[in-house]
């Protein structure tokens, strides 16, 4: 059952994954979609982690273990593809956009991964 919730969590989480990016073109410069992706694919992970985290309180199964943190979350989040894009502005001769999209990728997605556990920590109560 464990292996059926990461296929389908896999493939909704690649789904969501093309159509925000593509609905986040803005202009082709700036890979807008997948700093989207990353920092909301980063809250979501915190969140299930944190809500398992906490004695199993909030939530606690397999099914988000598997289907939401491994499936959706390995699916969705697109670290791959940032890193592309980042050598590709560089390769561009574009260092400042590179720098600027590591710095505000990462720091992002650690605020947005802290933020979700952090909710969750406080729901757990």
């Amino acid at each position: 059952m464990n292996l059926l919730f990461v296929l389908l969590g896999g493939a909704l989480g690649s789904l969501a994954r093309y159509l925000i990016s593509e609905a986040l073109v803005l202009g082709g410069v700036f890979p807008w979609g997948t700093l989207a992706v990353n920092v909301s694919g980063s809250f979501v992970i915190g969140f299930a982690a944190g809500g398992a985290g906490f004695g199993g309180r909030f939530i606690d199964s397999p099914f988000v273990r598997h289907f939401v943190m491994v499936g959706l979350c390995g699916g969705y989040t697109t670290f791959s593809a940032f890193s592309l894009q980042t050598v590709t502005l560089l390769q561009a001769g574009d260092f400042l956009r590179a720098v600027v999209n590591v710095v505000t990728s990462v720091m992002a997605c650690l605020l947005a991964t802290l933020a979700g556990f952090s909710l969750a920590a406080m729901l757990a109560r």
